[in-house]
């Protein structure tokens, strides 16, 4: 039965699964009405909006000096440091629009979708509403199969039927994607910027001019200027350490939060509070791993309430954390090493059965 008290994440433009009936303990849809209660009295879904504006101003101000360096560097091999002090900042950056499009920074719908334009679009080449779309229906179904677009990638099988379902090149890829893992996401930035163009030339992109225009904006300014200050074979150099590293950052620091947790079948009708805690992973850490991964680290917490505020996720944690353990429900939660090495045997095992010629009926690992 559907609570009648309505999630906080639901007036987010990212739609949550419905709530259903589950094995023991009973009423799941209460508990994460007792859950939202507790978090609300908390004051943790409250904006921080001074904590935002110097976050914004910090990423803003050192993007800008990231740039202006690349002018006084000039042409030297000295621009290679310059373009990876840029892909951490453009990571950062996508953070925040990250932030935005969760409505953390703002509960203004017009509000948000002018700073993800801003920081996504103009910023650093990403389509602001393509990535909400795509978002949007992985936070709504996480890790479930012909609904969660992240383990629907062309280039990773997360699943032996996926692995088996390849052709040509791809087969071999999935064969050794353990090994292929993170050399592939020097490619994703490149990957992120063709999909955003794709999106916004589609037919059906209607209302976005202004996107198109600053993402038009960014590439060509980029493009421009790494032209003009830089000789053609130099150019070149920068631009893929540029967006390869871009790239590495930002794949690497969403990769621990769900590959390696449970798959869960199409027909799956586990509730909202569990489908999110089970498929979730946390990366332990301090300050310096909230700063680096931009709060993704807490992604149990994340997926549970998407417009909590990044600075109050630590804070929510040791209360979430207790609430799973008095209902028996398992906080995944590892250092980074661990929970790449998870992600790493899963896709291992997903791939086993290219690499150990046709499986026997019942030798598969199931997936749930």
């Amino acid at each position: 039965m559907r609570s009648r008290e309505r999630p906080a994440a639901a007036r987010l433009p990212i739609p949550q699964p419905p709530a259903a009936p589950a094995p023991p303990p009973p009423q799941p849809a209460s508990d994460y009405a007792e859950l939202l209660r507790l978090v609300k009295q908390a004051g943790l879904l409250r904006r921080r909006p001074w904590s935002y504006t110097w976050r914004i101003t910090a990423a803003a101000t050192l993007l800008a000096a990231g740039w202006a360096a690349f002018v006084l560097v000039g042409d030297s091999w000295w621009q290679l440091a310059v373009a990876a002090f840029l892909a951490v900042m453009f990571t950062q950056v996508g953070f925040l629009g990250h932030d935005a499009g969760h409505r953390q920074i703002s509960g203004s719908r017009r509000v948000s979708y002018l700073l993800g334009i801003l920081l996504g679009n103009l910023g650093i080449g990403l389509s602001y509403g393509w990535w909400v779309g795509k978002h949007s229906r992985h936070h709504a179904h996480p890790n479930t199969q012909g609904a969660d677009p992240d383990i629907s990638m062309r280039v990773l099988a997360f699943t032996p039927a996926q692995a088996r379902a390849g052709r040509g090149l791809y087969r071999v890829v999935f064969r050794y994607q353990a090994y292929l893992f993170f050399p592939l996401l020097l490619g994703e930035a490149f990957s992120v910027h063709a999909a955003s163009i794709r999106a916004l030339a589609a037919r059906d992109a209607r209302g976005r001019p202004a996107e198109a225009a600053l993402l038009a904006l960014h590439l060509l300014g980029y493009l421009a200027a790494v032209a003009l200050v830089l000789p053609p074979v130099k150019a070149v150099v920068f631009v893929l350490v540029q967006q390869g590293l871009f790239g590495l950052y930002l794949g690497a620091s969403f990769a621990p939060n769900h590959k390696g947790m449970p798959i869960l079948d199409a027909a799956d009708k586990t509730d909202f509070l569990r489908r999110q805690v089970l498929t979730s992973r946390n990366v332990r850490g301090g300050w310096l791993t909230d700063l680096a991964l931009g709060g993704l680290n807490y992604q149990i917490e994340h997926h549970l309430f998407p417009s909590m505020p990044r600075p109050n996720l630590r804070r929510s944690q040791a209360m979430i954390r207790e609430f799973c353990r008095q209902r028996r429900l398992p906080y995944g939660e590892a250092g980074l090493i661990g929970c790449y090495a998870q992600a790493l045997r899963h896709l291992a095992v997903a791939g086993r059965p290219l690499r150990s010629g046709p499986a026997r009926p019942g030798c598969l690992p199931a997936q749930r």
